[in-house]
């Protein structure tokens, strides 16, 4: 798809991979209202740094993006990398240099070289075109196994609206953000606070409701740039139908986005979405979903295709969620294994076997004791998770 007034591009500069791409360029003719979430990780990588103090001001015209090394941990010359990066690609473009945001992702600790930037971007720019995403989306993976790319077309009080999404993400996943990056491009016109709102609580249901391994990273970012290219009725408190068609469209793609994250997860065989239901709160829900959804001994039964729903009330025991264990009912898909906080015997176990034999399936675990809910995804814990990332440095 292409997004009016946007081009991209990516180029192999070598950054650490050869002959791959790893260096992608994200440009809008004019500067864009943009918004933007961070991961919660207290250590975060200098471009973060450096785009959150940027974005401030609630515009941005380009976006760098680099894979193979974070810029993470590097003290005061990081931070000397990333401006200078984004420097770079300010004089290239003749935009201002504080219109550029910088994302990196790979290994954390090594130094940046800003070599490879200054005889790549010329280069990176003079290819910029309007079917360059799909480029960029191969350039920031790591050890992730394909591109993930997602859009849709709407239309605002009659105006066609497009927005595009690309993401990357595999490991080092986890709630409050993880390893990923997501960048949104959409031609419509919207004003600053409501595109905020829209990522902000995008985010929240969606990138913070994944988890492959428990890890938060240091670099993670959801950066959205809207042109208004499109020339629609601007998106803000007067119109608030067109807002929730824009923020329905744009939720959709996170959530697609984040599910292939998922689904991509480091040696991953299955998606699984645990579902906690009849909470007191929302709050204990999280809580109970987010504990079995990273308890290892739960994804390794996944992995062996073994209903072991042990695992998961003792995973649910001490997650700080207040429930009564002889209430609590376990499903996988609609196969009841569990009723009353004990289990139904083996020929229900072998029907839920059934069930974990799909690359697809879901956990229920109905508290019953209110109203709270939550939903987290997850995937299954494999051997090649761990040889993976024995390998990722060397």
């Amino acid at each position: 798809m292409k997004i009016k007034g946007f081009s991209a591009a990516a180029v192999k500069a070598g950054i650490r991979y050869q002959d791959r791409l790893d260096l992608g360029l994200i440009y809008s003719e004019v500067p864009a209202v943009a918004a933007g979430v961070f991961t919660t990780n207290k250590v975060k990588a200098a471009p973060l740094v450096l785009d959150m103090e940027r974005l401030g001001q609630g515009k941005a015209q380009a976006v760098i993006v680099n894979s193979g090394n974070a810029n993470a941990c590097t003290g005061p010359e990081g931070m000397e990398a990333a401006v200078a990066v984004s420097s770079l690609v300010a004089r290239q473009l003749g935009i201002e240099e504080n219109l550029v945001q910088v994302a990196s992702t790979g290994v954390i600790g090594r130094k940046l070289e800003v070599k490879p930037f200054e005889q790549a971007i010329p280069q990176l720019v003079s290819s910029l075109s309007p079917d360059g995403f799909d480029d960029v989306a191969r350039a920031i993976m790591t050890t992730d196994t394909v591109a993930k790319t997602a859009s849709r077309e709407i239309e605002i009080d009659g105006t066609p609206v497009s927005i595009l999404g690309i993401a990357k993400g595999s490991g080092m996943i986890m709630p409050d953000m993880a390893t990923m990056l997501c960048f949104v491009v959409t031609d419509a016109q919207i004003v600053f606070p409501d595109l905020l709102s829209v990522v902000r609580t995008g985010a929240e249901k969606t990138f913070n409701r994944i988890t492959v391994d428990g890890d938060t990273s240091t670099n993670d970012m959801v950066l959205v740039l809207a042109n208004g290219a499109a020339g629609n009725t601007w998106i803000d408190d007067d119109n608030p139908g067109g807002k929730q068609i824009f923020e329905e469209a744009v939720h959709e793609i996170f959530r697609e986005l984040a599910l292939m994250i998922v689904a991509d997860g480091e040696g991953a065989t299955k998606l699984v979405t645990i579902r906690v239901t009849g909470a007191r709160d929302e709050e204990g829900a999280m809580s109970a979903a987010q504990t079995i959804a990273n308890s290892s001994l739960v994804k390794t039964a996944f992995f062996g295709e073994d209903a072991n729903w042990g695992r998961i009330i003792a995973a649910l025991g001490r997650s700080g969620c207040q429930f009564n264990p002889d209430r609590v009912a376990i499903y996988f898909d609609e196969v009841q294994m569990v009723a009353d906080g004990v289990g139904l015997g083996d020929t229900a176990e072998k029907a839920c076997t059934e069930v974990l034999k799909k690359d697809r399936f879901s956990v229920t675990v109905d508290l019953q004791d209110g109203l709270g809910t939550a939903e987290v995804y997850t995937c299954d814990f494999s051997l090649d998770y761990v040889r993976i990332n024995a390998d990722y440095r060397t």
